[in-house]
């Protein structure tokens, strides 16, 4: 980001990230990935309880198209598709921790409400890179 000279910070190399990580879905499932480094369609379904198999199906499209996730499929019956971040895919992650920590540290917040199978384990949601 461009800051200029009177203390107003451009967004513009925000436009097009913007409308991706807005997405409802879009930082739980980037998150989720990081989560478990490579993924299962089916097990993000778990994971993500309360999304829809099209709207993860959507969003994971949009995440492959802007190069934050990759898509790995197997030439195998029954065919079998990972998936795993990118290094764009883990940058951004690793840019979004503070914000899933600072909303993990609001009283009455995402904890309570999450359906994360990480939070039911007594884990953190958010798993640093060992």
């Amino acid at each position: 980001m461009a800051k200029e000279s009177n203390g107003v910070i451009c967004l513009c190399p925000l436009d097009g990230v913007i409308d991706i990580i807005s997405k409802k879905w879009a930082l739980l499932i980037i998150n989720e990935i990081g989560n478990h480094k490579r993924i299962r369609y089916n097990n993000l379904m778990k994971e993500l309880q309360g999304i829809t198999p099209k709207t993860l199906a959507d969003i994971l499209k949009e995440l492959v198209k802007y190069g934050l996730v990759k898509r790995e499929p197997f030439n195998e019956i029954p065919p079998r598709v990972d998936y795993t971040l990118t290094d764009d895919g883990e940058q951004l992650r690793e840019a979004i921790i503070p914000i899933l920590q600072w909303a993990i540290s609001r009283k009455g917040t995402v904890v309570a409400h999450c359906s994360c199978s990480l939070i039911e384990k007594g884990k953190a949601l958010v798993r640093l890179r060992s």
